[in-house]
């Protein structure tokens, strides 16, 4: 058996002004006409059926996570009081999942990465949870064949043979431009795309291994409909560290493999990222909404709704947002949410 396990409760921050703390980034329609949590949610179902389909969230997007996925049942959102990372989430999403599933696999996803090839990404997960039904503690990464020196990735270095998954041999931090490059002509080191497909009870083993005292804090939580839940939840969430998987169990397992996958992935991580997968009209003009463009070259567009006209401009961005416009040279596009304090400031 196979659950999913949908990670949202990120708040975007590199896509301010659009994407805010009350509405982040995997809640906004940056790529066509559905929000990127739909997307990752269109992508699971066509392999897991609803019931066994997990939305891991903070408590203050519920209402988002039933407005824009109806078909999720509430006891199927598990809500952190807390932004804690990834390892505390995943170690809650665990042992709420146990609870229904006893003894399942798990496809743990982010909600706001895009994929191009969506058959070959479900391909990987289901070689993924193959292996693992046979190797119960293996935890397997589907890890990203470069396609150019990123920097702002991590990496994974992996024993490179013809059958995959191969076993990973050590998780490197996000490189400079000369390492990336390094990384990229080796051809031994993927993109972490954070990505995983592990056996649920032995996640929780490596996790009681290796934070055990999140483990312990949290490993009596009572059954969702048990009064005393939110108050358990509370209490002992708000005490675990804030932690990534990847420091807390990934470094430090003997049991992790990847899978290399060429399944044209990217985390959309900027407003600059969104460039790859929008279409240029003649011009050089990046444009999504309501936006007439005249005798303008090279701008990036991102309406709100609202009708916006560009005259005789060039090399610029523009994004609208329910609150705001900011508008400022293309080359800086990509430090915009350096600046959210600076503009607010202002407003």
């Amino acid at each position: 058996m196979l659950c999913a396990l949908i990670m949202a409760g990120g708040i975007g921050s590199r896509f301010w002004p659009q994407s805010t703390v009350e509405k982040p980034k995997q809640f906004l329609k940056l790529l066509g006409d559905k929000t990127m949590i739909q997307l990752t949610y269109d992508r699971i179902r066509k392999i897991i059926p609803d019931e066994r389909i997990f939305i891991a969230t903070n408590k203050r997007y519920i209402n988002l996570i039933k407005e824009q996925l109806p078909n999720i049942e509430v006891q199927n959102i598990i809500c952190e009081p807390y932004s804690k990372n990834t390892a505390p989430c995943i170690l809650l999403s665990s042992l709420y999942i146990k609870k229904r599933y006893p003894d399942t696999n798990v496809v743990c996803v982010s909600s706001d990465s895009y994929i191009g090839k969506v058959d070959t990404f479900l391909e990987k997960i289901k070689l993924a949870d193959s292996f693992v039904n046979k190797e119960k503690k293996a935890i397997v990464t589907i890890g990203i064949t470069p396609t150019r020196p990123e920097t702002g990735y991590g990496y994974i270095k992996y024993e490179k043979k013809e059958i995959s998954p191969n076993k990973v041999i050590k998780f490197v931090e996000k490189p400079n431009l000369e390492l990336a490059k390094e990384y990229l002509e080796s051809q031994e080191y993927l993109w972490n795309a954070g990505m995983y497909i592990y056996n649920n009870i032995s996640i929780l083993d490596e996790i009681k291994n290796n934070l055990e005292e999140e483990y312990e804090l949290l490993k009596d939580l009572p059954n969702p409909d048990n009064p005393k839940y939110e108050l358990f939840l509370e209490d002992n969430y708000s005490k675990c560290q804030k932690i990534s998987i990847d420091y807390a169990v990934l470094e430090k397992s003997p049991n992790v493999y990847a899978i290399p996958s060429n399944i044209d992935w990217d985390d959309v991580g900027s407003w600059q990222a969104l460039e790859r997968y929008t279409p240029k009209d003649d011009l050089g003009n990046v444009i999504k909404g309501d936006v007439k463009i005249i005798d303008s070259h090279n701008n990036v567009i991102y309406g709100n709704g609202k009708k916006i006209v560009f005259v005789n401009m060039n090399d610029l961005f523009c994004i609208d947002s329910d609150d705001v416009i900011v508008v400022g040279k293309k080359e800086d596009l990509k430090n915009v949410h350096l600046l959210k304090d600076k503009i607010e400031e202002k407003l």
